[in-house]
């Protein structure tokens, strides 16, 4: 059945190769329709695909997760997205039980000490909540795009996601930045005003800088560890 299932996204990935992103979107909202969720993290590229997607099919499930360390104008921008497109986003909280057990047995920035740590904390903060957001899902939708990291550029359109057992698709991957802002502002869509503030890349607060001039997207993520531990775990590669 795995195999089948990888060949069906490789397929999918060629039949949609030089496709448009709508074209994308349309074609898993209606093949998929009840079993497609959006995780959207609030950023730029999520935000053009919650756009697209409402404009084909506003009843799509759209979720994303609150780790309890955002950034207020993350918060702002979830209220400010449910009142623009008339939708509800469904918020994810991590176990509060596991939490508590983290943070009493590390201490509250445990993420500052080791890789180990961090991903320890993205781990029940994030992953497990994504987890469970994707229960019962045939097809994810997320916002990669190649050229945010080297890693990503390895990403495809429609991929078999065997850690959620799920197809993820990202109808923006061959997306440049120029072209997410561009969309956003001939649509007048809501953004993070963080990004008018020097950060590309917005997670958690105290894990998420502004850059400098010159710097890699990401380097705001994590900035404290080296350059090769930059995720955080939603997006493994097999």
């Amino acid at each position: 059945m795995k195999v089948k299932l990888y060949t069906q996204a490789e397929d999918y990935s060629r039949q949609f190769n030089e496709a448009s992103a709508e074209e994308v979107l349309s074609f898993f909202l209606h093949q998929y329709k009840g079993k497609i969720v959006q995780a959207t993290s609030m950023g730029a590229e999520d935000q053009v695909l919650t756009h697209m997607i409402c404009a084909i099919d506003k009843s799509t499930r759209i979720i994303t997760l609150d780790t309890g360390r955002l950034f207020q104008e993350t918060y702002d921008l979830i209220a400010k997205t449910n009142i623009h497109f008339n939708i509800n986003i469904e918020i994810y909280f991590p176990d509060n039980t596991k939490v508590e057990e983290m943070v009493k047995e590390k201490g509250i920035n445990l993420f500052y000490e080791s890789v180990e740590n961090r991903k320890l904390c993205c781990g029940i903060r994030k992953n497990e909540p994504l987890n469970r957001a994707l229960q019962g899902m045939n097809v994810w939708i997320c916002g990669l795009r190649k050229d945010q990291t080297v890693a990503r550029f390895y990403n495809k359109v429609v991929e078999w996601d065997d850690q959620h057992g799920l197809f993820k698709i990202n109808p923006l991957i061959n997306w440049t930045e120029k072209q997410v802002w561009n969309y956003i502002r001939e649509q007048n869509i809501p953004y993070n005003v963080l990004h008018d503030r020097g950060f590309p890349s917005i997670g958690c607060q105290p894990c998420t800088r502004a850059i400098l001039p010159g710097e890699d997207s990401r380097s705001g993520r994590w900035w404290w560890e080296k350059e090769d531990n930059k995720e955080c775990g939603l997006h493994n590669q097999e």
